[in-house]
């Protein structure tokens, strides 16, 4: 049977506050903070913590927008599992058997070239026309 873990919303957030030691500023007008302050208010936050939040989101928003890294790891990945695919797809297709050496050498030479095939991708995105993505 599970335990659950009964910590209260304020003893989270306690927590999670911290660890946040590092404070970042911003300059406004008196009618800009007063603009943010009602804001963040109406939304149920401390200014402070909806600065945070629209700050972390955009950084968000703008990595998403402008495609995967290529030294992503995650991205370095996915394209090997489509490399894998590819070669092992194409002599099934083709009515060939993939021997366990065939399955070797695949694997081996994904490992060996998966950052650079990353980077050829990613390199695609970069100089493609919104038309081509």
């Amino acid at each position: 049977m599970a335990v659950l873990n009964a910590k209260s919303d304020l003893q989270v957030t306690e927590e999670r506050a911290a660890h946040r030691v590092f404070p970042v500023t911003a300059k406004f007008t008196k009618h800009e903070r007063k603009l943010v302050t009602e804001f963040a208010r109406s939304q149920g936050v401390a200014r402070g913590q909806w600065m945070r939040d629209v700050i972390l989101r955009e950084i968000r928003d703008v990595s998403l927008r402008e495609g995967p890294r290529a030294d992503d790891p995650m991205f370095t990945e996915l394209i090997a599992t489509r490399m894998i695919l590819l070669n092992l797809l194409k002599p099934l297709a083709m009515g060939q058997v993939v021997t366990p050496e065939d399955f070797s050498r695949i694997s081996a030479a994904v490992r060996s070239d998966k950052r650079k095939v990353a980077q050829e991708i990613q390199q695609q995105y970069i100089t493609a026309s919104p038309k081509e993505l």
